[in-house]
């Protein structure tokens, strides 16, 4: 038997999409695979060519799961320097226009062999288990970590009807979580409170980024100008990134921001809007279409200014800090972890909006030390997530000792039981018509079409597709 403990990492997006839950799992996968005894796998959705049309940026489709695979892996070994020994397994997923999210089809679980399923890492616990027809997850595997990257509450308020479905969902995530997963890592308190969890940032940044930074402190240190530009901000064009606080704070105080130039960067379904409401401003707000972060497009500008309060923790600001550069971002707990660091500058109102910005435009950052880059780093967050997840020390792979007292015994099988009745139940609603509307789950969920077998090389099963 091999000796090393087994992580299957299940997320619920792939690269091309540039959203984190597609970057930050693969780093994960990355650093837990650099010196240390792990054997990982990362499972990624497999979309059909429609939905890649969809979701995909710049055209980018593929014909099977090995050339999405190569893609997957060069980008990667282009941003970390080093060879990254996993595995990368598909699961068939489909795209949900309405909640402009990948959604699992079939039972998941499936991907991993019963002989390796050590501990499972879910990106995303709620998203992987809200339609989970299969095997509960805490039978398969030995340990199951949910690591949460999204504020779904937040999405949902903003849309019609939020609030009801907002309190639902709120019971829903409770629930499917306290089932599915022993341990919860929640990014920020912007998250809700869910069973058994923590919070704790376990988000490094590109590294890339710190290289940037790195130039830019030696350029301070020359005494060189190493910031030419002034204020931007980059994110997923759409209202609910940001753009509608960001618009409206710079609408609101246009006496007081004489002269600001901001330029943003970004695609998405609400560019166009996002586009005329800028026009309308008497600043200078310009719209541009979204690059990488790290692209040298970037480099030069000084102030990132993110107001954004739907994320649970701003891969962008993280970005943004590692290059050296000020973020003026809002004072919410998805911020939190970013206040140690000397170039964040929050605000509660629109006046601190206001004279942060401006004061931020008329400084130079201060240099980042090196303890604030490891903080940053990829390194020191796979540390933490060790940490957190209990894996710093040896994980015994099943277990041996049966409880030493009948009490102990008696409690584990009702709390098993419990969540066996639970998860029964979760399974029989999970087709019921009525959670899918509030979950906007799409039909025909419970199997993988026969496209989809075929590409990713399943045999089609007996009796039809379920």
């Amino acid at each position: 038997m091999d000796s090393k403990q087994h992580i299957a990492i299940f997320t619920t997006a792939s690269l091309p999409w540039m959203t984190g839950t597609a970057v930050n799992p693969l780093f994960r996968v990355a650093y837990l695979t650099k010196g240390r005894e792990f054997k990982v796998t990362l499972v990624i959705p497999w979309l059909s060519l429609k939905d890649q049309e969809l979701v995909y940026p710049n055209k980018i489709t593929f014909k099977s799961p090995s050339e999405q695979e190569a893609y997957v892996r060069q980008w990667l070994g282009e941003r970390t320097g080093f060879v990254c020994d996993f595995s990368i397994k598909f699961y068939p997923g489909k795209f949900s226009r309405d909640k402009r999210s990948i959604l699992v089809v079939g039972d998941i679980t499936e991907i991993i062999p019963d002989e390796e399923a050590d501990i499972a890492v879910l990106e995303e616990p709620e998203h992987l288990t809200w339609y989970h027809h299969g095997k509960r997850w805490k039978t398969k595997f030995h340990l199951v970590l949910g690591i949460v990257h999204t504020n779904y509450l937040e999405y949902v308020r903003r849309e019609k009807n939020g609030r009801l479905q907002a309190f639902l969902l709120k019971y829903i995530n409770n629930w499917v979580v306290d089932i599915y997963c022993h341990k919860v890592i929640r990014l920020s308190a912007a998250t809700q409170d869910l069973p058994r969890s923590i919070i704790c940032n376990v988000h490094g940044v590109n590294p890339k980024f710190l290289e940037i930074g790195k130039r830019k402190n030696e350029h301070q240190q020359n005494g060189d100008r190493a910031f030419t530009k002034g204020a931007y901000y980059i994110g997923k064009m759409v209202w609910s990134k940001g753009y509608k606080e960001l618009l409206k704070l710079l609408h609101d105080n246009q006496k007081e921001l004489t002269g600001l130039e901001v330029d943003l960067y970004g695609n998405g379904e609400d560019s166009d809007q996002v586009q005329g409401a800028a026009k309308k401003l008497e600043l200078d707000v310009r719209v541009y279409p979204g690059h990488d972060h790290a692209d040298p497009l970037f480099h030069d500008y000084k102030v990132f200014l993110n107001p954004s309060t739907t994320d649970v923790l701003c891969t962008t600001t993280a970005e943004a800090l590692a290059m050296g550069k000020i973020v003026v971002c809002a004072n919410h707990p998805s911020n939190d972890f970013f206040k140690q660091f000397t170039n964040c500058r929050t605000y509660q109102d629109s006046s601190g909006f206001v004279k942060e910005t401006l004061k931020a435009l008329s400084e130079e950052p201060a240099q980042l030390t090196d303890a604030q880059m490891h903080e940053l780093s990829w390194d020191a967050a796979t540390e933490r997530f060790l940490q957190a997840a209990g894996l710093d020390h040896v994980v015994e792979r099943k277990p041996t000792d049966t409880p030493p007292k009948k009490f102990m015994s008696m409690t584990m099988n009702l709390r098993k039981n419990m969540d066996d009745a639970s998860a029964y139940v979760h399974h029989v609603a999970s087709g019921i018509e009525a959670s899918r509307r509030v979950f906007g789950a799409i039909p025909g969920s419970l199997q993988p079409d026969e496209e989809q077998r075929q590409e990713l090389g399943w045999a089609f099963p007996t009796g039809g597709q379920g």
